[in-house]
């Protein structure tokens, strides 16, 4: 545990960056916060230093991504496809199977030391899915999660077409969280169409767009997922 507690959170949007590119700056930073971490253990209380946190908004590429857990088998196309689509692939070591990232998508990555917070990462993704539970709402759409799935659904209750809309996957070391949320706003569904999202066959994918039928401005989403997140975790949110 941190005897230096840093509530502050820096925000950085970092628009549209390919994913390799995001991933390295990613790793980092989380490797700066480790190490620092590390350091604190051999220091004097007096001359701790506290931990930096980040929020990082970014839009991706058309990409597919692997988690640790997932099946390649779960990616419906092979190199020659791929290509075709505009689209890349990685394996990657957050949480979690497939998943696929695009222009029209907000992807969070949250790089929080949960030491400065609370140190539960089942109640760090119950946040994290309730913040976007809280920003659907604000488009008088309901929200909610299913039992033994990560991630924000529709028709999440009676389950008559239940569709995700928001899927999540992450890492943590040393209570250091990277990776984080893809939140659905005016995605290219079709690119789900190529693999079976988050090893899961029987549901749908969903957009904000979709639902409500017309575009929304990114930046209007971005604005209230930010708000709710500096919220349920009590962050003091800033830019540079």
């Amino acid at each position: 545990m941190n005897e230096v507690i840093n509530k502050k959170v820096e925000f950085r949007d970092l628009g549209l960056m390919d994913y390799q590119q995001a991933w390295d700056y990613q790793e980092e930073l989380f490797a700066k916060t480790v190490a620092r971490k590390i350091r604190n253990r051999n220091l004097p209380i007096a001359e701790q230093e506290a931990t930096d946190n980040y929020l990082l908004f970014v839009e991706h590429p058309h990409v597919y991504t692997l988690g640790k857990s997932g099946k390649e088998e779960n990616l419906l196309l092979d190199e020659t496809g791929l290509k075709s689509h505009h689209a890349t692939y990685y394996k990657i070591n957050r949480g979690g199977d497939i998943t696929y990232h695009g222009p029209g998508q907000l992807v969070g990555y949250p790089l929080l030391d949960l030491d400065n917070f609370f140190t539960d990462i089942h109640k760090y993704l119950r946040l994290l899915e309730e913040a976007i539970i809280l920003t659907l709402a604000e488009y008088g759409i309901e929200a909610g999660r299913i039992e033994g799935l990560t991630g924000v659904w529709l028709d999440h209750i009676e389950q008559k077409n239940p569709r995700k809309i928001c899927a999540m996957g992450v890492k943590s070391s040393r209570w250091v969280t990277m990776h984080g949320f893809a939140f659905n706003i005016n995605a290219d569904l079709s690119y789900f169409g190529h693999i079976i999202p988050c090893g899961i066959d029987d549901k749908a994918v969903t957009s904000l767009n979709k639902e409500l039928g017309k575009p929304i401005p990114m930046e209007q989403v971005k604005e209230k997922v930010k708000r709710h997140l500096r919220q349920l975790f009590e962050m003091d949110l800033f830019e540079k």
